[in-house]
């Protein structure tokens, strides 16, 4: 199977970057092609909805997202929401249309959320984008996310609970992607 996962925060101190890096780890190590971007090394422009899709560094995103069997958001919660960068790296590479032919690379793929806040209280706020990407792209959400703050690291490590949590969303990732693989339908745009 071959994963792509996205970090989305550009803080050089991220919590759901080393998320997003101990998952790729693990893929890996379980056979996987990973695929790794990350918005702080690659930034991305703000979407405009005209000439920032034709930006450079929105190509190596849509591609990676595209040919994944299943796709790895790591992202920030601040202020009760997730961060921006997800968002904008959604909206740069949710729809493409140089002439209003939209195409899209999100339809139907398994979404996993990496997520690190602040509080206990923000562990819900990343649904919002999940039902945009279920909505618009038809995506299938991991029903498993991993939410952490900063009470469940170990320096670089996660603490036992969290680590084992960690471990159950990537077997769910890792089982929905691959049971839905060779599924018959192909979404496009609809209400």
């Amino acid at each position: 199977m071959h994963f792509t996962v996205l970090s989305t925060s550009l803080s050089p101190h991220s919590r759901s970057r080393k998320l997003a890096s101990l998952s790729a780890e693990a893929l890996k190590a379980q056979g996987h092609a990973v695929t790794r971007l990350d918005l702080h090394d690659l930034p991305l422009p703000a979407f405009d909805d005209d000439q920032a899709s034709a930006h450079p560094n929105v190509l190596p995103y849509r591609e990676a997202i595209l040919n994944a069997d299943g796709v790895l958001l790591a992202l920030p919660v601040y202020n009760w929401a997730t961060g921006s960068g997800a968002k904008n790296l959604i909206e740069l590479t949710g729809s493409h249309s140089p002439q209003r032919g939209l195409s899209a690379v999100w339809f139907d793929k398994v979404v996993t959320f990496l997520v690190a806040g602040g509080l206990l209280h923000s562990y819900t706020a990343h649904f919002p984008l999940a039902l945009g990407l279920m909505t618009d792209f038809k995506c299938v959400v991991n029903p498993y996310h991993v939410y952490t703050t900063g009470d469940d690291w170990d320096g670089d490590e996660l603490n036992g609970a969290c680590s084992a949590r960690l471990g159950r969303t990537l077997l769910v990732a890792t089982q929905l992607a691959e049971r839905l693989k060779d599924r018959t339908y192909r979404s496009a745009w609809e209400v």
